[in-house]
């Protein structure tokens, strides 16, 4: 059935964005980390969103004609560290200060992650609104028939 799919496209997208959602709390949490299980500083991760449907138009097309579900949405492919360079901040009182008194510092920036976990948010929140249509489809396509 076409909305089982629809609805299965809207659930994946819901997942996505939970899991970018937990990424960007993790950054924030860790914003002030300065030693890894490494020793390194904590680095900024990402998540990397892959579309599930790898064929082509004619291959979602012959699924479609053939009554077989075409597999739609999205997937986490991987969820990588960003390589922009850490931060040098002054404070020689640090205990992972260096000879000359720096400690490297996160590359974690606040108002980035807070900016990214609002549009996560709204992401998040634009599949409940399309899952909840469907739904309501859903329901009506079933009382036609009362």
């Amino acid at each position: 059935m076409a909305f089982l799919n629809a609805m299965n496209i809207s659930a994946s997208g819901l997942t996505a964005q939970r899991a970018r959602l937990d990424v960007i709390a993790e950054n924030i949490s860790n914003s002030n980390t300065t030693r890894t299980e490494s020793g390194e500083p904590y680095r900024r991760r990402m998540v990397v969103f892959e579309p599930r449907n790898q064929g082509g138009f004619q291959e979602i097309f012959n699924k479609t004609a053939t009554g077989e579900a075409a597999q739609g949405g999205v997937i986490v492919s991987e969820i990588v560290e960003d390589e922009s360079p850490l931060k040098s901040v002054y404070d020689p009182t640090h205990p992972d200060a260096d000879e000359n008194g720096y400690v490297m510092m996160p590359n974690v920036d606040l108002l980035k992650e807070t900016i990214d976990s609002m549009e996560a948010s709204r992401a998040y929140d634009a599949n409940v609104t399309a899952f909840n249509a469907i739904k309501a489809m859903a329901t009506k396509g079933l009382e036609v028939g009362k």
